[in-house]
């Protein structure tokens, strides 16, 4: 058995993990208030942006305004962009998303090329020798349009510059702190679809009766909206990744505390029976040894 010193070390150490938790938990926690904040102030831009979009493309002769809504007849190689963390300590959500990617390229049957956000993602694809051609870090929390707008004109420049086919983006939307969900979609060749069983994401638009007027011509405004688009699409996969992210680890920070808790509760009855036991032997001790010295 652990003696008494080293049992009050124990449950010291203990409570210490259990404070440095709960704070972890508590910054996770504001940290997920700031990337819905952000997602929320993102969401009406992109939806304007796309509701142009799709006016633009259900007109005739759409697919020769741009060549990112035309799909190539041979696909040999795809692009693939995935959204990870910087950090661990948020339970599966890294380990889910890498996952979810790699079993989408096995599916796809024809070699990936990746492009990595967050550092635990790189080290993942790269521990099992996958081709990471780029990767970006330790964007501030959340991340400023600003910041990831170049990403989306790199993935625009490597699909037109015919070294990808296609180009997906991996990510973990966000429905609430207790529900994060690991998709891949496809990003390019942009494809236009008004089916209902897609509305509520920017894949669907109701049919609406205004009168858009372009100036200076179609395929010009065409080019602005649907680069700005993309890169407001993946600016939301980040923005969803990181609250996704934030929200697990503030979910495995609280269960972590819990845990430590319950250990250090559990430590501490131990140590007390173990500090009653040793008080209860010394005063037989002591009764014994009176004892003996009225019988001389």
């Amino acid at each position: 058995m652990s003696s008494a010193r080293e049992m009050r070390l124990r449950i010291r150490s203990v409570k210490n993990i259990a404070q440095v938790t709960k704070a972890l938990e508590t910054v996770s926690a504001s940290n997920v208030r700031k990337a819905i904040n952000a997602l929320n102030a993102a969401k009406p831009y992109a939806e304007k942006a796309w509701k142009v979009l799709l006016h633009l493309a259900r007109q005739p002769g759409h697919t020769s305004l741009h060549p990112l809504l035309n799909e190539r007849h041979k696909v040999s190689n795809g692009l693939l962009l995935l959204v990870s963390g910087d950090r661990g300590l948020a339970g599966a959500y890294n380990m889910n998303i890498v996952r979810k990617a790699l079993i989408f390229e096995q599916e796809q049957a024809v070699p990936f090329r990746y492009i990595t956000i967050g550092k635990k993602g790189r080290d993942m694809l790269l521990r099992r020798r996958k081709n990471v051609i780029a990767e970006f870090s330790e964007f501030s929390v959340p991340p400023t349009y600003n910041e990831v707008s170049a990403l989306g004109r790199m993935l625009i420049q490597e699909y037109m510059a015919g070294n990808v086919d296609q180009v997906y983006v991996a990510y973990t939307d966000f429905a609430s702190m207790t529900r994060q969900t690991p998709v891949v979609q496809k990003l390019i060749p942009l494809t236009v679809d008004t089916q209902k069983s897609h509305r509520g994401s920017y894949n669907y638009a109701e049919q609406t009766k205004s009168v858009f007027t372009y100036e200076p011509d179609e395929a010009e405004l065409f080019e602005e909206v649907i680069t700005s688009f993309l890169s407001v699409y993946v600016y939301r996969a980040i923005l969803t990744s990181v609250a996704s992210e934030f929200a697990s680890r503030m979910l495995a920070m609280h269960n972590a505390t819990e845990n430590a808790d319950e250990l250090s509760d559990l430590l501490t009855l131990e140590y007390n029976k173990a500090r009653q036991s040793s008080i209860t032997t010394e005063l037989l001790d002591i009764t014994a040894g009176a004892e003996a010295l009225k019988t001389l």
